[in-house]
């Protein structure tokens, strides 16, 4: 038998524990820019294996069927894989007259956002005028949400609801609910 020097139990060593210790241990010696980087680094490989990481088409079409609730707006976001769901939609009774419910990034609509993969669109079905959406997102720590729930009648905005979440360490976290009570000042949009 090979004398292995006393490294004969190797075999029970956590060595992704150990790697996470000694890159945790070079990153705090880092200099503040050099931490940037890294941490930008870390964001780009995390959106590039979001990209490569699913059939976009076979979600958002399981998304389509399972997405939406009775009243016809989006349900609240999901992740899949490396991928987070983020249905949205409106719902129109008049030309004056909508209800909607859509997913807002680190303060920038979703589907202005630098961070969207991808977004299909569908008309709602039914007598009700409007759309349904599906946009997906990288699962990227430290991105921010906010589903945001509105209404619109004789033309003004409003916002009633407001479900935020952030990612953290690869799971999506709510972090705060607030309801927005119209008659004491809801925020137009």
């Amino acid at each position: 038998m090979d004398d292995l020097g006393g490294f004969d139990n190797l075999g029970d060593l956590d060595m992704s524990a150990m790697q996470r210790e000694a890159i945790a241990g070079l990153l705090r010696d880092l200099p503040d820019d050099d931490l940037h980087h890294v941490a930008d680094l870390v964001r780009q490989l995390q959106t590039e294996r979001a990209i490569t990481s699913g059939d976009y088409d076979a979600i958002i079409n399981t998304a389509f069927e399972i997405g939406f609730g009775r009243d016809g707006l989006g349900v609240l976001p999901w992740v899949e894989g490396n991928v987070i769901i983020c249905p949205g939609g409106m719902v129109s009774k008049s030309r004056a007259s909508h209800r909607c419910r859509f997913v807002s990034v680190d303060d920038c609509w979703i589907w202005d956002s630098g961070m969207l993969l991808r977004e299909d669109k569908r008309s709602s079905p039914g007598t009700d005028d409007g759309f349904r959406a599906i946009a997906l997102l990288p699962l990227v720590d430290g991105l921010g949400l906010d589903v945001v729930a509105g209404r619109a009648r004789q033309g003004q905005h409003s916002v009633e609801h407001v479900v935020s979440y952030e990612v953290r360490g690869g799971e999506l976290v709510e972090v705060s609910q607030r309801t927005v009570n119209a008659s004491h000042g809801g925020r137009q949009i």
